[in-house]
């Protein structure tokens, strides 16, 4: 369950790692959506490092759960940015819930913390 939210979230910090190194009609869509956002694409690449960075703590099964907090600091912000330009927020909230799942599944720390009644 971890895995998914895992991709998607090393996929777009590449995709904005690699801002710097793209030609300019790769780099059209991302002005657009940056612009849409109301955002410089100078952010593009600390946005890229943070995102990275938090996916990384996430990943390593010590630090996960810090790495579930980091990641859902970030994803509120995205909410946020969604929220603020009117565009559907579903899908950031929806990838918080699946971290949070997956991290729930595989640390049986946060299972004794959190515990399912039925």
């Amino acid at each position: 369950m971890s895995i998914l939210p895992c991709l998607l979230l090393l996929f777009s910090a590449s995709m904005k790692l690699a801002v710097p190194l793209m030609d300019e009609k790769m780099l059209a869509p991302m002005k657009e959506g940056f612009g849409h956002m109301g955002l410089p694409l100078g952010l593009a690449l600390g946005l890229g490092l943070l995102e990275l960075g938090c996916t990384l703590v996430y990943i390593i099964p010590r630090t996960a759960v810090l790495g579930a907090i980091l990641l859902t600091g970030y994803l509120g912000g995205a909410i946020l940015c969604h929220l603020r330009v009117g565009d559907p927020y579903y899908t950031q909230a929806l990838l918080g819930v699946v971290l949070w799942g997956g991290l729930y599944l595989r640390d049986p720390r946060l299972r004794a913390l959190i515990p399912l009644r039925g």
